[in-house]
């Protein structure tokens, strides 16, 4: 077993010795991950384990005290968010921040309004989030121009992932995006999910649900506390392995060829 994740030379997202604390708290401790272009990274750890803590620091919102950030292969410094989404990083929080009082097109634009002269480009935004959805093969959809206070859970997460894509992006983040749904609704989201790595991006999953983990990612990193203590292929995981790892800090299911952090 080895500190350093196998594969780290072609990941789109290297990230090494990464800590980060506020104040006398220690969130994170000498954190290392890869997050491959084409594949689906799980993340997984209980609360309080620092997944939130290092999401935000690859989004930008926190920057990192020690370590060092990799984009295909150079050193990087993410200082916030704009130019975090100019290197391609999106993140799609839990609460999907879409506005309920506008239609889909006006929040896959919110912000981002395309204009012709002092006019809003109605007809080029409209074109563009229909093809974007329908790249991501979204059909349950009625209108584009349906607000999204009617939309269903699962079609909500298609947009707010609709709108993360749009903008060129590389890597994809996205927090507990089957929280609070039902069975039919999870399943769109999780092919949602399977389309965005066809697409040739990296996808990082934040996840509580073992079953949607297993059923989408193509390799498994678990956080215990702030510290990295188990990463690698999917196939190299148990589910109990993976529970053991995050209430515990480590497992004794065997994954020999899983990459562990040092002084596990």
């Amino acid at each position: 077993m080895t500190g350093t994740p196998t594969g780290s030379s072609g990941s789109l997202l290297t990230l090494r010795g990464i800590s980060k604390h506020f104040g006398a708290v220690q969130a994170l401790y000498d954190v290392d991950l890869d997050l491959p272009a084409g594949q689906v990274t799980a993340l997984c750890g209980d609360n309080g384990a620092g997944k939130s803590v290092l999401t935000k620091c690859i989004a930008g919102i926190y920057r990192v005290d020690h370590g060092e950030i990799r984009w295909e292969g150079r050193p990087i410094h993410i200082r916030n968010p704009r130019e975090a989404a100019e290197l391609g990083i999106e993140t799609v929080y839990q609460d999907l921040a879409l506005a309920n009082n506008l239609d889909i097109v006006q929040n896959m634009f919110l912000g981002r309004e395309r204009r012709r002269g002092f006019f809003l480009d109605e007809d080029n935004m409209e074109r563009a989030a229909a093809e974007t959805l329908a790249s991501l093969h979204v059909t349950t959809i009625r209108s584009i121009r349906q607000p999204v206070a009617t939309l269903s859970g699962g079609q909500r997460q298609a947009v707010a992932v609709a709108k993360a894509v749009m903008w060129n992006s590389r890597l994809v983040m996205l927090d507990e995006p089957t929280a609070a749904l039902g069975v039919a609704q999870t399943r769109m989201v999780l092919e949602l999910v399977k389309r965005l790595k066809d697409h040739g991006l990296a996808v990082m999953i934040i996840s509580h649900n073992l079953n949607d983990v297993f059923a989408v990612a193509d390799r498994l990193a678990v956080l215990h506390l702030g510290r990295m203590v188990a990463q690698g292929d999917a196939g190299e995981f148990d589910r109990q392995s993976v529970v053991d790892y995050m209430t515990t800090g480590e497992s004794s299911r065997g994954n020999s060829s899983a990459d562990v952090a040092s002084g596990v």
